[in-house]
């Protein structure tokens, strides 16, 4: 039996409400890596500087959007995962195939992404570490959770283990990183405000394409953990049976908001200056930012999980649930949108970071009017159509018909 899709009406709105959210905290934190040669800098720990009022919006999203926003995304990736699965063991009499062909095709997606687009590509990272998710479908709820907080605690383990390099190797690699970084980041504004686009794509290959994969295994059990803990909560049904779970959402939401306060504090004091790490200021900066925003993504999560609960879907959380539904025709449009801004109007290493976030504000807007436009006469984004037809190996219906555009 051919398989098919899930029909719309079983999704879950809240989760398309929870990707359209991510989707914008996301944009916001990705805006100015798309205008200056953010990844240079962070992979030879060279210090950004910012100054006037972008020093407190700077500040803002440390505290507020960075690293926290694609923990949601992750976490929504790992609840879809069960959401498929277990419909396509309804329908198809090998789901894990189909699966797996469906990540095949992210996968494609995002490789191209990568190397002719962003070095910042996300796809990629989740369909490779989307194959793990296939080896805990079966596990219990338990099981999930205890990989789920031990992945994220080998991971910051591993991080954390950087405070205990000595400081006369940090005070070389220092010195070593500020003179070959400087000129790396010299060599980067020149190829984007410079060469062409053939030229540039070869430089991306070697400089920052290559680099990223490299660093797919230091990521990959953090997002293993997150892609868990929402496969985890897919099959609690905290999210799709709020009213069977209202007391112990409520300890989740409010737990993670207290845990996240005394961090945040913490995180703005190490940012302003406040207290002096050494050597180890990045590092301690990097732990703190992280960890808060495990918790502040969960408080993110249940705060609208709880307010959708009690509250009327209002036209903006509609539009919001539309983006989402189209998150990665979106997410692909924010990357075309944005080098396009950057290079073909010659504003690269021009754009600041209040100026990018209006930027980002702007664009979003639109795309949420584009999105609750576009889902008025087809069913699918045009990215999330191909991936569908890709996947069932058979084309898709992609316009509405007319019972559907009347109602």
């Amino acid at each position: 039996m051919q398989p098919t899709p899930l029909p719309m009406n079983q999704r879950i709105a809240t989760i398309d409400i929870l990707r359209g959210i991510a989707l914008f905290g996301i944009f916001l934190v990705n805006m100015p890596t798309f205008f200056m040669p953010d990844f240079k800098k962070s992979y030879y720990s060279l210090s950004i500087q910012y100054e006037g009022f972008d020093q407190w919006v700077r500040l803002f999203f440390d505290l507020f959007v960075q690293a926290r926003f694609y923990p949601i995304f992750s976490f929504l990736f790992g609840f879809g995962f069960y959401i498929f699965l277990s419909k396509a063991e309804l329908k198809s009499s090998q789901p894990r195939k189909l699966f797996s062909r469906r990540l095949f095709i992210l996968l494609g997606f995002g490789i191209l992404h990568l190397i002719f687009l962003w070095y910042g590509d996300i796809l990629h990272t989740y369909a490779l570490t989307g194959f793990l998710l296939l080896l805990f479908y079966y596990r219990k709820a338990k099981t999930i959770f205890i990989w789920a907080i031990s992945l994220i605690v080998l991971y910051y383990t591993m991080t954390a283990s950087q405070l205990l390099i000595p400081q006369s190797y940090m005070e070389s690699l220092r010195y070593t990183n500020e003179t070959v970084g400087t000129k790396k980041v010299a060599d980067t504004i020149q190829m984007y405000t410079g060469a062409n686009y053939g030229e540039l794509i070869g430089y991306r290959f070697t400089n920052e394409v290559m680099p990223i994969i490299q660093l797919y295994l230091f990521s990959a059990p953090l997002i293993l953990a997150l892609f868990l803990l929402g496969l985890y909560v897919a099959k609690k049904g905290f999210i799709s049976d709020v009213a069977s779970h209202l007391k112990l959402v409520g300890r989740i939401w409010v737990m993670s908001g207290l845990l996240a306060v005394p961090l945040l504090i913490w995180l703005a004091i190490v940012q302003l200056n406040g207290v002096d790490y050494g050597f180890h200021q990045d590092t301690v900066h990097y732990l703190i930012q992280q960890i808060s925003g495990l918790f502040l993504a969960t408080f993110y999560i249940f705060s609208v999980v709880l307010f959708l609960h009690k509250a009327p879907l209002t036209k903006f959380f509609s539009a919001l649930g539309a983006a989402g539904r189209m998150a990665l025709t979106n997410y692909l449009l924010q990357t075309v949108f944005a080098v396009t801004l950057a290079l073909g109007f010659d504003l690269y290493n021009k754009v600041g970071l209040t100026v990018g976030m209006l930027i980002s504000i702007a664009f979003f807007s639109l795309q949420l009017v584009f999105s609750m436009y576009w889902l008025k006469h087809y069913r699918f984004g045009p990215a999330e159509w191909l991936w569908r037809t890709l996947t069932y190996k058979e084309k898709q219906p992609f316009k509405k018909n007319q019972m559907e555009l009347s109602k």
